[in-house]
C-alpha cells in the first residue's frame, strides 16, 4: 500500500518561518503544504485545501491562532482536523495549565526540531476520526 500525501495548512504571520517549514516538510517527502500567512484568510484556504492537520502560531496580529482554532472546531466541516500550535511565547508547561493539549489541539515549541514536527504529524494525522477531535 502506497503512502498517501498528506496536506498540512501551516497559519503563521512569519513569511520565512512558513518558507521554511514548507521546504523541509516537502524536501523529507510524503507532504504537500499550504502557507498562510493572515490568520484571517486561513478559514477560506483550509476549505480549498482541506488539510489533513493545521500547524498554528499563537500570537498573530488581528486573530491569534486560539481563536483561529476556536473557529476550526465551530467549522462543520473543519472540526475534526487536528491543530498543532507552534509557538515560542508559552512553553509546555502552560499549554498544559491553559488546557489546549486536553482539547484535542497540541504543541510544540519553536524552534521546531523538524524530527518533533514529523511525529506529532504522524501521530495526529493517523488517528480515527473520532479521536482526532470533538463531535461537531
Amino acid at each position: 500500500m502506497g503512502m498517501q500525501t498528506k496536506r498540512i495548512l501551516i497559519v503563521d504571520d512569519d513569511v520565512a518561518f512558513t518558507r521554511m517549514v514548507k521546504l523541509n516538510l516537502e524536501q523529507h517527502g510524503g507532504y504537500e503544504v499550504r502557507e498562510e500567512n493572515s490568520a484571517a484568510n486561513a478559514l477560506a484556504a483550509a476549505h480549498v485545501f482541506k488539510p489533513d492537520i493545521f500547524l498554528l502560531d499563537i500570537i498573530m496580529p488581528g486573530m491569534d491562532g486560539t481563536e483561529l482554532a476556536s473557529r476550526i472546531r465551530g467549522d462543520r466541516i473543519l472540526a475534526r482536523t487536528p491543530v498543532v500550535f507552534l509557538t515560542a511565547t508559552i512553553t509546555p508547561d502552560e499549554a498544559r495549565a491553559r488546557n489546549l493539549e486536553n482539547d484535542g489541539m497540541y504543541f510544540l515549541t519553536k524552534p521546531v526540531q523538524l524530527q518533533d514536527l514529523l511525529k506529532v504529524i504522524e501521530d495526529h494525522t493517523c488517528l480515527p476520526p473520532e479521536a482526532a477531535g470533538p463531535k461537531a
